[in-house]
């Protein structure tokens, strides 16, 4: 089988694909699979995996599947199925007609536990769920075979199908793999296969009342779809034998799992029970949140797929598990923006600017270049005019040193349009705030330049008063405030580290006119200020953009510093 991808391999899963097809193991195919509960949205994590295993496909001529492993009817809602499948596509991957469930194989499942019980390898036990845990024993002591391990074949055959056709009542039986519960990995340790839940499944129905465990599931169902590379994260090593033996002792197609290190995001939790948890405590707005590290969050906040892929390769694919800096994260969304998106002029806390010389019915149209690292993206015309907004954050009446902006006597550029100077300043009579600031003009320097060769040395964004377009911005920050959100004092939990700044809400901001018509799909980058998209309740009546991320680019100094180190 011909590679696609000429390089040599970047990891040690390449690796052991290419050795595999270089041997012929499993007659040149190579099949993987995303298999994701539908239990929550998919996040950052969620992605490198899809990434890795539609990647992988691609790279060698294979196939991927995407397979819901929905075993679990009272976590499992269609809403995650859906929201799964939009990610999946948005990152630029597809199935085609290979959508599998858990479910579809329920049938199968059950039959492979009748051999398994008629090989003398399964029983029905009748322990509660706490004597389960307590006879399993520790990692230094051996477990306890349950009093009922020993029933007879015909016996766990008649309850096991008692059990499906609804007689027992919940948490009265379980199937288990007869194993050995003296076993130094746990998960070995007569692990339960069903269980009973009389519970709605989002796609059967009421038809069946025992469900198939995580453990008993996952590998078979690999199994049934001819899975070559079954690719895993680290904390399903110990469970390998399990599935294994499982495979062995069935004598059916056996895949070749393998285990990767998760992604940790630095101030970020990965887990989705804990991030259903700030959903449901009201620390976000929702799973789409853009302080989530959801796809659909990071989606909201105007990162692109691109962005997300190259996130995912650059992080790479590791055998032990380490803390990636979100800053990497935000570096490369910068990049692809930089590259793509639109620049324009936004003023989030306006300050009015009268041009005092300037005619008082006259609008101009000036030239601005809509990205200077693409020049094909053109160019735009935007209204000048005698009123203006300017950032107040650019203004300061007793300015510090080498303050290059707006104060009494200062001379600044604005961006395409002319250089201003500050005369005066007006404040409120009550609060003595500075509402206005009176300049004047010099109408020589249209476009940004002086023909007398003088020099300013600051450039600031602004937005013509009588054309701006009023907006409210969200400007999000971290979630969490440290780095690891695990890290609490004794008695606490991760939600005592949420940033009670992770968001501010901007009213009354004002955009250029060319904004007017902007989509949750489009992207900007607001001139000195970061990177910007509508959000989904923006609408014609009233515009909202998101902040996805700001101009900074503190990752690209931190791996300039650590490449001069590794030279030196």
């Amino acid at each position: 089988m011909a590679l696609t991808d000429p390089a040599p391999p970047t990891h040690f899963i390449k690796r052991i694909i290419e050795e595999d097809l270089k041997t012929n193991k499993y007659d040149g195919r190579v099949m993987t699979r995303f298999p994701p509960e539908p239990n929550g949205y998919l996040h950052i994590g969620h992605a490198k995996s899809i990434c890795l295993n539609f990647g992988l496909a691609e790279t060698y001529g294979g196939l991927c599947n995407l397979r819901f492993d929905d075993t679990n009817p009272t976590k499992e809602e269609f809403e995650y199925v859906e929201s799964i499948k939009e990610d999946v596509h948005w990152l630029g991957f597809d199935w085609d007609d290979r959508l599998y469930y858990a479910s579809d194989y329920f049938e199968q499942l059950f039959d492979y536990a009748v051999q398994l019980i008629k090989k003398g390898k399964a029983y029905v036990d009748s322990l509660s769920a706490e004597e389960i845990k307590e006879y399993r024993g520790t990692l230094t002591e051996a477990g306890k075979e349950s009093p009922y391990r020993n029933r007879s074949i015909e016996e766990n055959l008649d309850l096991f199908r008692r059990m499906r056709a609804g007689e027992f009542q919940d948490g009265t039986h379980v199937l288990r793999a007869k194993i050995d519960m003296a076993s130094g990995n746990l998960n070995m340790r007569d692990p339960v296969m069903y269980r009973i839940l009389h519970a709605e499944h989002h796609r059967t129905g009421n038809k069946w009342c025992i469900y198939p465990m995580y453990d008993w599931a996952h590998g078979l169902c690999d199994s049934i779809e001819k899975i070559t590379h079954s690719i895993c994260t680290l904390e399903f090593e110990d469970h390998r034998p399990l599935y294994d033996w499982f495979l062995e002792e069935l004598g059916v197609y056996q895949p070749q799992q393998i285990e990767f290190a998760r992604l940790n995001l630095t101030h970020t939790v990965m887990s989705k029970r804990k991030l259903l948890r700030l959903v449901e405590e009201g620390y976000v707005r929702g799973w789409d949140d853009p302080r989530m590290p959801t796809i659909s969050g990071l989606r909201r906040r105007g990162y692109t797929p691109e962005a997300v892929k190259d996130f995912s390769e650059r992080i790479g694919v590791a055998k032990k598990d380490s803390m990636v800096d979100i800053k990497l994260l935000e570096w490369c969304i910068r990049e692809d923006l930089n590259k793509h998106a639109p620049r324009v002029m936004g003023v989030l806390r306006p300050l009015r600017v009268v041009i005092e010389n300037y005619p008082e019915d006259q609008v101009e149209e000036l030239e601005a270049i809509n990205n200077p690292e693409n020049p094909t993206m053109g160019t735009r015309m935007v209204p000048f005019s005698r009123v203006l907004y300017v950032e107040r954050d650019d203004f300061r009446e007793d300015p510090p040193k080498k303050w290059f902006r707006l104060a009494p006597g200062r001379e600044v550029r604005l961006r395409y349009g002319y250089y201003i100077t500050c005369v005066d300043v007006v404040k409120d009579k009550k609060t003595g705030e500075v509402v206005e600031l009176r300049c004047t003009y010099d109408p020589a320097t249209k476009g940004g330049w002086s023909p007398d060769g003088r020099k300013v040395r600051g450039t600031l964004h602004w937005v013509s008063a009588g054309h701006a377009i009023e907006a409210e911005v969200r400007l999000y920050d971290h979630l969490f405030l440290k780095a690891n959100p695990e890290e609490v004092e004794e008695g606490g939990d991760f939600k005592s580290n949420v940033s009670p700044n992770s968001l501010e809400v901007l009213q009354s901001c004002r955009l250029e006119p060319s904004l007017a018509g902007a989509t949750p799909k489009s992207r900007y980058q607001f001139e000195r200020l970061g990177y910007f998209c509508p959000d989904p309740d923006s609408s014609v009546s009233k515009l909202v953009f998101n902040r996805t991320v700001t101009l900074r680019d503190t990752w690209a100094k931190i791996e300039k510093k650590m490449k001069e180190e590794i030279k030196q």
